[in-house]
């Protein structure tokens, strides 16, 4: 382990001293750390004397070599992190200091006992896809890949709007709704979870298509292959709608055609000694908590 790199949204007061003790341990290893310039105005001043940290500011200016990249935050600031690892190829540990935290599962209550694990590699790492978004227009969007999911949905004055959807070019649906999420098994724990749709273990290769407040009721969550393409277009009587990819949000005009397919890269995501998807889940959805069990 020679370098890595941390990312995280401006850290509050609060957070502070977890950056300090992160730094300070990988420090005491001789690891080189990269920190993301947007963590704190001047973050020489909270470094012990002699430390001088190296710095990146975007995807491109990250280095290729870090062997991981540790988010410090919830899953919001992960979905940020894939933003600027794209198709590096760096694995990404999640450190939780925000809420929930499937994809950020590393407690702070635990931070020595992770460094020293990643310090004597013990972790493994799970290839998770990604979706890629193609558009017939031109959208404000740099990054057209998400981890969790693509979502189609109503502006704040739109009452209801129909989503025409076809898989390889076969018509599926016109969903009549407030918005139609396209998850992947990564994104099966996160939006497309809290309108009803399934939880999928992350090395199925699939699509989850969930309707956001369905007008038939009859509409449910549709589990497809992720070899198929999934094309989208929105009518409506409003012109402009609203677009999500993971956390990224975007206008869109009526009858815009989106094509969903999987990326041709994918994101490598650090679990360590003793954490598993099927651990994550049953911790944080709290199964087992019946005392029959």
């Amino acid at each position: 382990m020679k370098k890595i790199g941390i990312y995280s949204r401006p850290l509050k007061k609060n957070s502070v001293h977890i950056l300090r003790r992160i730094v300070s341990l990988f420090s005491q290893c001789h690891v080189d750390v990269y920190l993301f310039t947007g963590i704190l105005q001047k973050p020489e001043s909270i470094f012990e004397p002699g430390f001088i940290p190296k710095y990146y500011s975007t995807h491109s200016d990250m280095p290729t070599d870090l062997d991981m990249v540790i988010s410090l935050g919830g899953d919001g600031t992960f979905l940020e992190t894939v933003t600027y690892v794209r198709d590096k190829e760096i694995p990404i540990l999640g450190i939780n200091i925000g809420r929930l935290g499937f994809l950020a599962d590393i407690a702070v209550e635990d931070l020595e006992k992770s460094i020293e694990m990643i310090i004597n590699r013990r972790y493994q790492t799970e290839e998770r896809s990604l979706i890629q978004v193609e558009s017939s227009d031109n959208v404000d969007c740099d990054f057209l890949f998400g981890l969790n999911d693509f979502t189609l949905r109503k502006s704040d004055k739109a009452t209801l709007i129909k989503i025409h959807t076809w898989l390889d070019g076969e018509f599926i649906n016109s969903y009549w709704a407030d918005g139609l999420i396209v998850s992947t098994p990564t994104g099966s724990t996160a939006y497309s979870l809290s309108v009803g749709g399934p939880i999928v273990v992350p090395e199925s290769n699939n699509f989850i298509i969930s309707p956001i407040a369905s007008h038939n009721l009859t509409v449910r969550p549709l589990v497809v292959s992720a070899n198929h393409k999934i094309t989208m277009k929105v009518d409506g009587d409003n012109m402009k709608h609203m677009a999500s990819l993971d956390a990224r949000s975007f206008f869109f005009k009526s009858k815009t055609i989106f094509t969903i397919s999987t990326a041709p890269f994918t994101v490598k995501i650090v679990k360590l000694e003793g954490h598993s998807f099927y651990n994550t889940i049953r911790n944080k959805l709290m199964w087992g908590i019946d005392k029959r069990n």
